[in-house]
């Protein structure tokens, strides 16, 4: 983990605050033909892909009921116990997301509203690379059945036991041990063994979010994910604390983001020290704070704020209520010395599918809201039409639309 000032470090800062989603162009080519070759020859194409990358053996991509309710016996009585509290937390989180369906009376004659009605089938992409990610089936599952999504296709190459029981316990039906470009290709396009889906959530490799961009006018896709993120701002934390949030984000891949920002710069000098000791045993965090990991050093708590906002990360913690006032752009938010960013991961209810790349600039992480569409309702009597016909006459010719003015004269019987 490097030690910088932010005087001496703006060509590294224009860099992290440019980085985007994610590299895909040395992939690009290989995700496009595999799409493709799955588009145009389904399940043989499928099949072929699957036993080449996921080690999949027969014809069966399909996960029996038997083997997913199987899993849930399988794994140990503390981890099901595990389980069942994550879910219980993200559920209550999502149904206290959902949107709701409201009618208002503008005026007399004039009612104006929304309803909610969910989408009618989502992909649920569960990585299965170098960790098994159960809480990824927690995270998309869950805030899809909340929505009133009626079919809920979950794909993850190689399942694990785990993976299986979390399928379990949510009742999932519908599971394919298939992955990579060619399981979003399925759920884009569909074939003989799987049905197309509406959307398709959830992270993966390089090559999955390659897919999800190839499809994305085909098949509505959640976001194009990219590797972690973890932005903490403090002048008065605590180094050990600090030091193991960033290396518990830079685990999960070599091209993590972890960025401590202060303008305490005997902590940052703390900070580094500590995250070089703890990170000594792990190899993938060791690679990744060598080779994204900062303590950026600045003149004031204001510049350390404003560094974090353009940065606008995945996941960002702070040290006080009072500074949640100044973010802008994140993902999701941790306040204190006690709000480990490792809860927001696993139990704590709101989702971990967040926006990387500083796509938090414009987006908000997975929510029941990404499962729902919201259609508005307006209904008019001759009178609230009467209120508003000349301003919508008047707009539709300056537009040269004269049917428009003329669906509104032939009511007011002009």
């Amino acid at each position: 983990m490097k030690l910088i000032t932010s005087k001496r470090s703006a060509a590294i800062l224009k860099r992290l605050e440019n980085r985007g989603a994610l590299d895909l162009a040395r992939v690009e080519k290989t995700a496009a033909e595999i799409v493709g070759d799955v588009r145009k020859s389904g399940d043989a194409a499928l099949v072929r892909y699957s036993r080449k990358f996921d080690g999949l053996t027969g014809k069966t991509l399909r996960v029996g009921q038997s083997e997913i309710d199987g899993s849930w016996r399988q794994v140990t009585s503390e981890f099901r116990a595990a389980l069942e509290t994550a879910a219980e937390n993200i559920r209550r989180f999502a149904e206290w997301q959902k949107p709701q369906e409201w009618m208002r009376d503008v005026q007399s004659g004039v009612r104006l509203g929304q309803m909610i009605r969910p989408l009618a089938s989502v992909g649920c992409y569960v990585p299965g690379g170098r960790h098994p990610l159960p809480s990824t089936l927690l995270m998309t599952v869950i805030p899809a059945q909340i929505a009133g999504v009626k079919r809920i296709v979950v794909v993850s190459p190689r399942p694990a036991p785990e993976t299986l029981a979390a399928a379990s316990l949510l009742r999932v039906t519908e599971f394919y041990s298939i992955g990579g470009a060619q399981a979003i290709a399925a759920l884009s396009y569909g074939t003989r063994a799987i049905q197309r889906v509406d959307k398709i959530v959830g992270p993966g490799n390089a090559f999955v979010t390659a897919a999800k961009k190839l499809v994305a006018f085909d098949c509505s896709i959640d976001m194009l994910a990219g590797p972690t993120e973890v932005v903490i701002v403090s002048d008065l934390g605590n180094a050990a604390f600090i030091a193991a949030d960033l290396v518990a984000q830079a685990e999960h891949d070599p091209d993590a983001l972890a960025i401590f920002i202060t303008s305490n710069e005997k902590l940052a000098k703390q900070v580094v020290a500590e995250s070089s000791q703890q990170s000594a045993a792990n190899h993938v965090a060791r690679q990744s704070l060598r080779k994204n990991g900062y303590a950026i050093v600045t003149s004031s708590p204001d510049e350390s704020m404003q560094i974090a906002n353009q940065l606008a990360p995945e996941h960002i913690t702070v040290s006080t209520q009072r500074e949640v006032d100044g973010i802008q752009s994140a993902g999701s938010i941790f306040i204190g010395d006690y709000s480990p960013q490792a809860a927001g991961d696993y139990a704590s209810g709101p989702n971990h599918v967040l926006p990387t790349g500083g796509s938090a600039r414009f987006r908000a992480g997975l929510s029941v809201n990404d499962f729902v569409k919201l259609i508005t309702v307006q209904e008019f009597s001759a009178k609230g039409l009467q209120s508003i016909a000349r301003e919508v006459s008047t707009l539709a010719q300056a537009e040269g639309l004269v049917a428009h003015a003329q669906s509104i004269a032939v009511r007011m019987g002009a």
